[in-house]
Order: structure tokens, then sequence, then C-alpha cells
């Protein structure tokens, strides 16, 4: 059974990645402002893996708002970088091009942390795998570090340096910004890590 994982190119994806070797990882530029960055460090994580690296253009902007986008926030949202209905747009996306790959497992990174978001749940991968094993093409969606924080699954993973310093986890730049939630995420997790 083929399996393929949701690559960001942040800590996380790039930690699951390095764990669970599928044979696909799916990178989106739905529009964000850090696309490229965030290509960048798949591709290079895809390399190193030898997984078959499958990137989707898909502008969704025009429906995106906040940080990732460097605008407001509309007024729904519980954070600046909050995109709506962003992980079920990304999943379904991949899901798309995976189910003419003979995938049935897709993979997503979401982590403990993520829960501060409702669609970074277990509950709410729960329902949307559900959704996607409902319908034709079977393809179940999985978070297999849900219960882990970042720290715990680059640990477990024992990804090596040289791959997790290709992570990208800014959400307002090509270039980490050093001031969004993105980069706090990532500076928590590397002194949790590091000690630094």
């Amino acid at each position: 059974m083929s399996s393929g994982i949701l690559l960001s190119g942040g800590i996380d994806s790039i930690a699951l990645a390095y764990w669970k070797r599928p044979k696909f990882a799916f990178t989106l530029d739905y529009g964000q402002t850090p696309s490229l960055a965030e290509l960048r460090a798949s591709s290079e994580i895809c390399k190193a893996l030898g997984i078959e690296h499958q990137i989707i253009n898909v502008d969704c902007s025009s429906v995106g708002s906040g940080d990732l986008l460097n605008t407001d926030a509309i007024d729904v949202s519980p954070s600046t970088e909050w995109w709506p209905y962003r992980n079920q747009l990304l999943v379904t996306l991949a899901a798309m091009r995976a189910i003419s790959l003979g995938v049935k497992n897709l993979m997503v990174a979401s982590v403990k942390s993520d829960g501060f978001h409702k669609d970074g749940t277990s509950t709410f991968y729960n329902l949307l795998n559900e959704v996607m094993s409902y319908q034709e093409g079977n393809i179940n969606v999985t978070c297999p570090a849900i219960d882990l924080t970042s720290a715990e699954l680059v640990k477990i993973s024992a990804v090596p340096d040289s791959l997790l310093f290709w992570a990208h986890s800014c959400h307002k730049s090509n270039t980490p910004c050093g001031n969004c939630r993105g980069c706090n995420k990532y500076r928590q997790v590397m002194y949790e890590l590091k000690g630094e």
C-alpha cells in the first residue's frame, strides 16, 4: 500500500518524512507568501531521502488571510496566521493528486501544539479521514505524531541535523522574519532540542 505525506518543509513534516519514509511527498504552493522557501526545503528533503516529490500549484490566495498572505486576519481568526479551512484544503488537494498515484495512506504532520486550531486536532483528522475514506479511492488520512510535541517527534524520528536545518517555518517570508508564530515555534523547538 503506497503512502504519501503532506510535506511543507517545516520541522514537523521533515521529521515525519524521515521517520516514516513514504513513497510520495506532496508540497503545495497554494498562494502562501513563503512558498518558495517551503518548496526549496521540501525538495532538498525528498532528494536526500529518495522520496518522489509531487509539487501542486493552485493559487488560493483570493480566499486566504493572515500572516501567510501578509494581510490582516479576518474577524473570526483565532490567531494572526489563520487561513480559513486551510488544512482540509491542503489534504483535499494532495489527495486529488495522490489518488492517481495509488496512494492509500496520506500522512499529515500535525503535532500536539497544533490543537490550538480545531483543524489541528485528532477529532478534526478523524472526521476528515471518515470523509476521505468514504469517497471513491478510499484514501486514509493519518496523523502519526498528533499526540507528540515537535521536540518529541524530532527525537523519535532521529532525523539528523543536516536535514532538520533545512526546515522553513516562517509564515510571513521566504527568509525567516523572526517574529511570527512559525519562527517562534522553530526557535522554541530548537531550544528544547539543543538548549540554545
